[in-house]
């Protein structure tokens, strides 16, 4: 397998501006929520009126993420052109709305790949090829032609391009990409770049006050290695107080408002807005002369207040069973839970997640661990609609065929994606069509009836790379469909597959003439990409991964009918026209009409808050505003205790 290097410079167009960058680094711990600052910081310039790119690095040998289990860094995400990615990328897309590429995503492997794909080919004419200058040098051209990449449809360059450094400062791995960066510095001048550095600032219980040394320690060492942090970032389970940020202030090289301090929140929406309140935006200005006006504008960040408050203050809730075998780090489905949250958000219900893992609903567990066994089916029992998400190997399919059947016959909600289609199709054919032997090829290669086959053009000798990847076209092929409805009643559908398996063509007519129509099919007709049942509230499944798509504002149809279906509103909502009120209000639902008036307030006084702090910032640049007051945003104004913006606790993190 080859790596495509991204296009060189002399074949792109002239570049007509000066491209900024913003490098983050992360320190002490990983999982600390650089990707959500990251992402954080671009929504904010963003916001300012600025085109926004990014750049993940991942320091393992791997080519890409494909070839990960979950249980290593989470989720595979894919991207429109069939890159396999790490799962931070997907933060970035929902943050930024925008299409990343798969050259987005840098790692060691692709870096030597390149590299010795050129020694081979000769182009270092006879020399000895070195880490330096060789790898560092290919890493800064990557970053720099990848930075200029269109991302947001309209084909307009990027103006700044901000670039997480996985790992922490220190690691081996990493050492190529911080000395790549020591030179790149130089290399597109000073005033174009700048280093944010995440730290964990702890508190032991057994003190009770926070501990600066970590943080001390790891800008040490990251100034040690040529990098000197412009802001440092510190992390924290409560908020710190001005005397520990003046002491960080001092022992690190940065004035008092590059320290910037972030507790855990309530929610991710409401990091953008605790960033701005201590004028990042202001200070990145300023840093790398991005010539900003001085005055946001009205309503500034006004969609992630809505969103944050939203969150914080949603009371009706709705309960979904997410049976998976990967189950134990929330991180493996990282982009299902924000599509049930988004499509939660927007029906005005607070998403209640059963995460259950799917070899417990299995026969065998009701002899080995019938504890284990009669929970999982009480939590499936207890929720009001069923999810049964992607997922590879034969362990733990017997539990998801099971689900499936119960969410057939008890009528309940139930949404299939990729291999969550393919069980709903194998339970069907045993159970309804009376094929007892029905399987899957993948699970039981040389069983006698096959409804889920291999496609033809996978290559079972090697593994990267080679599933139907990327954005696809699906083609619906009947009008008498939820989910066209719940799409806008569109002739057609790209969304993005990650696949090897396909359900048998041979054996459909025989299955929709039981009453499970293949509803949606690929451009040639041959492919099954959505399947509903016939009589049932909302028995969906789709071959493709509806929830790459999913955006905050925007939630993915199949997973918003999945929640509507759950809260007993689909039928209402797709009488309507598919809008959640008469007059159209993408903010209201029928039992919430209006907000409650607190929650109002607290908008309003969270906006204020922004507003008040970039007027002062526009009149007086040096003004902070002291971290040991308690913002509208911290967890002791509601009285509730934060969630954590940490690895497991949100699954947007590294």
């Amino acid at each position: 397998m080859f790596v495509c290097v991204p296009e060189a410079a002399g074949n792109r167009r002239h570049k007509k501006h000066t491209m900024k960058y913003i490098l983050v680094t992360g320190g002490v711990i990983s999982g600390i929520g650089k990707g959500i600052i990251a992402s954080s910081i671009g929504t904010i310039l963003k916001q300012c009126g600025l085109r926004v790119t990014s750049i993940k690095i991942d320091p393992y040998i791997n080519i890409d993420a494909g070839t990960f289990s979950p249980y290593e860094h989470g989720e595979v995400f894919v991207l429109d052109d069939g890159g396999e990615v790490d799962l931070d990328l997907g933060n970035y897309e929902r943050f930024l709305d925008v299409t990343l590429h798969r050259d987005n995503n840098i790692t060691t492997g692709k870096i030597y790949q390149s590299v010795i794909n050129k020694e081979r080919k000769g182009d270092y004419l006879g020399k000895t090829v070195q880490v330096v200058p060789h790898i560092t040098d290919a890493i800064q051209e990557w970053v720099e032609k990848v930075a200029y990449n269109p991302v947001d449809g309209e084909m307009a360059e990027p103006e700044v391009c901000i670039i997480e450094l996985g790992g922490t400062i220190g690691d081996i791995e990493g050492m190529p990409f911080v000395e790549a960066f020591r030179q790149f510095q130089f290399r597109v001048k000073r005033e174009n770049i700048c280093f944010v550095h995440v730290s964990l600032v702890p508190q032991p219980s057994s003190t009770g006050e926070h501990k600066t040394k970590p943080t001390m320690a790891s800008v040490r060492e990251l100034r040690g290695l040529g990098l000197s942090p412009d802001f440092i970032v510190c992390r924290s389970e409560k908020p710190v107080d001005t005397a520990i940020k003046y002491k960080i202030s001092n022992f690190c090289h940065v004035s008092p408002e590059q320290v910037i301090c972030l507790h855990d929140a309530q929610s991710i929406y409401a990091v953008p807005l605790m960033l701005e309140e201590q004028q990042i935006s202001h200070l990145l200005s300023d840093r790398l002369n991005l010539n900003l006006d001085s005055r946001r504008p009205r309503k500034f960040l006004k969609k992630w207040c809505d969103l944050s408050t939203k969150h914080e203050h949603l009371r009706t809730k709705v309960t979904i069973a997410l049976v998976g075998k990967y189950t134990q780090l929330q991180d493996s489905y990282a982009s299902v839970i924000k599509a049930l949250q988004h499509a939660a958000l927007a029906c005005n219900r607070k998403l209640e997640l059963k995460c259950i893992k799917s070899e417990d609903l299995e026969e065998e567990a009701k002899a080995d661990r019938p504890v284990m066994y009669y929970e999982a089916w009480q939590n499936v029992c207890k929720c009001s609609g069923i999810i049964v998400p992607g997922g590879f190997g034969q362990r733990g399919m017997e539990g998801k065929v099971a689900v499936c059947k119960w969410a057939r016959t008890k009528k309940k909600p139930f949404l299939g994606v990729c291999l969550g289609l393919q069980a709903a199709v194998i339970e069907f054919s045993r159970n309804v069509l009376g094929w007892e032997d029905a399987n899957s090829q993948e699970m039981h290669p040389e069983g006698p009836r096959h409804v889920i086959i291999e496609m033809p053009e996978h290559n079972p000798g090697q593994l990267g790379g080679t599933m139907r990847l990327g954005k696809r076209q699906t083609l619906f092929k009947s009008d008498n469909s939820k989910l066209r409805q719940l799409y806008n009643n569109v002739d057609f559908v790209e969304e993005r597959h990650r696949h090897r398996f396909e359900v048998n063509p041979k054996l459909v007519a025989d299955i929709e003439a039981a009453g499970l129509k293949f509803v949606g099919q690929d451009v040639e007709g041959e492919r099954m990409e959505i399947m509903e049942l016939e009589n049932h509230p909302y028995y969906v499944a789709c071959q493709y991964h509806p929830e790459y798509l999913t955006r905050p504002l925007k939630p993915s149809p199949p997973y918003l009918g999945l929640i509507l279906a759950a809260s007993g509103k689909l039928e209402q909502y797709l009488a309507r026209g598919c809008r959640m009120t008469p007059t159209s209000s993408p903010e209201s639902s029928d039992e919430e009409l209006p907000m409650p008036s607190h929650v109002l307030t607290k908008q309003t006084q969270k906006l204020k808050g922004i507003e008040s702090l970039n007027l002062t910032a526009s009149s007086d640049p040096t003004t902070t505003p002291d971290p040991s007051i308690t913002s509208p945003l911290s967890s002791s104004s509601t009285g509730k205790a934060p969630l954590h913006l940490g690895l497991g606790i949100t699954s947007d993190t590294e």
